[in-house]
């Protein structure tokens, strides 16, 4: 397994929210021994998303999911969360670039209304 490929999915995830949402403010929390970098958060007008790298996946966790239209079925984990839902995003698979910028657009929405 390539062990860049989880660094490469942050780093697109992370130009996917810059081009959806201009103003975004990333920010690293959550530091501690096992994870020194932190987790980065992503923020507009309210928190939109973490972005976590585990060993076989990258989980993006909209923090106000539940709330946010997902036309084209993105969400894949947390689906009986309250709140939130979540992107679980496994080594070899695509990203639909569009579909992921229109649900921050939509996350943005929501945190702005």
């Amino acid at each position: 397994m390539d062990a860049d490929w989880r660094a490469e999915t942050v780093d697109k995830v992370r130009s996917l929210i810059e081009e959806a949402v201009p103003d975004v403010v990333e920010e690293a929390k959550w530091r501690k021994a096992s994870n020194p970098d932190g987790v980065p958060t992503f923020s507009a007008d309210g928190l939109i998303c973490t972005v976590e790298t585990y060993k076989d996946k990258v989980k993006v966790t909209m923090a106000k999911g539940a709330s946010v239209p997902d036309p084209t079925g993105l969400y894949n984990s947390s689906l009986d969360g309250g709140t939130r839902r979540a992107i679980d995003i496994f080594e070899g698979e695509k990203l639909d670039d569009d579909a992921f910028v229109a649900l921050f657009r939509s996350a943005v929405a929501v945190n702005r209304s």
